[in-house]
């Protein structure tokens, strides 16, 4: 009798047991429950999911394709802005330099238009020396240039010294761009209808400091192969000018600056300065305006 009483009580446990375990394992079904939407987002109630079956897109092609041969090929298809003409003026100094107080008026501007590969460059710089009413120095420079690389123009054409007399003219070959880090740079060689070769380097770097607010160092040197006595130029480096300018960008297009630049002039050049009782270096403070038409 207790065996059995035992036997029955064992057995209510372990069904007791069985029936909570297969409880325990039940999770409840949320499925059904749903978070009611806001009102400003609910779902009208004749709403019902639409299938659709977009197809793909054809991609976009150029107008014309470089280097494409026999007829054109991509008739029917919708151009895109792409090789067309463009023009810009840049006037990068448009400025008036201390020079130990005595002062000069200094300009620089470039201006271009053609295409993408094929551009046509005219370029000027000079200086007025406002206490002799005197223009100094003044050059204008015409080029073709070809886009060679994404970043890099070769340029062919000439160059006419306007002042000092007498007047001289250039043949002109170079190269224009941007150099890793985003130098620009522009070089060019030069042979003068008297047979003189020369070469320029100019080189510049923007600082972005804030989105208005823009430092600019630049530097620039001339080289001569050969002495030219009748303009006082000696064979070697000429000179160098090294200047620092800081600009407002007000707007792209016009950018008031100030700055100090650094003229110095080297070698056999200095000796015949020197001579002639010239200054051979100059430190003068800037202030100027740049000014950007496109």
């Amino acid at each position: 009798m207790h065996k059995l009483w035992h036997s029955v009580v064992l057995l209510v446990v372990c069904s007791v047991a069985i029936v909570a375990a297969a409880h325990a394992g039940e999770t409840p079904d949320k499925t059904d429950e749903q978070t009611p939407l806001p009102q400003a987002y609910a779902l009208p109630e004749d709403y019902k999911p639409i299938e659709t079956h977009p197809k793909p897109g054809e991609g976009i092609q150029k107008y014309a394709e470089d280097a494409q041969s026999g007829a054109q090929a991509n008739f029917g298809v919708q151009p895109i802005h792409d090789n067309e003409i463009f023009a810009t003026l840049l006037v990068d100094r448009l400025e008036f330099q201390s020079r130990e107080w005595t002062g000069a008026f200094v300009w620089d501007a470039t201006g271009w238009v053609g295409t993408d590969y094929n551009k046509l460059y005219l370029e000027s710089e000079g200086t007025i020396l406002p206490n002799q009413l005197h223009v100094d120095e003044a050059m204008l420079e015409l080029y073709y240039g070809r886009a060679v690389t994404k970043f890099w123009d070769i340029r062919a054409g000439v160059r006419w010294d306007v002042e000092p007399k007498p007047e001289r003219v250039y043949a002109a070959l170079g190269i224009l761009g941007l150099a890793p880090y985003w130098f620009e740079v522009e070089a060019n060689a030069y042979l003068s209808d008297q047979g003189n070769v020369t070469a320029r380097l100019e080189v510049e770097y923007d600082i972005q400091i804030t989105q208005r607010w823009i430092l600019q160092p630049r530097f620039e040197t001339n080289v001569a192969f050969q002495d030219v006595r009748k303009y006082n130029i000696g064979a070697g480096f000429n000179d160098f000018e090294l200047g620092v300018r800081l600009r407002f960008e007000e707007a792209r297009q016009y950018a008031p600056y100030i700055g100090l630049s650094w003229n110095r002039k080297l070698g056999e050049t200095a000796k015949l300065a020197n001579f002639d009782g010239e200054d051979i270096s100059q430190l003068s403070v800037v202030l100027g305006l740049r000014l950007w038409f496109f």
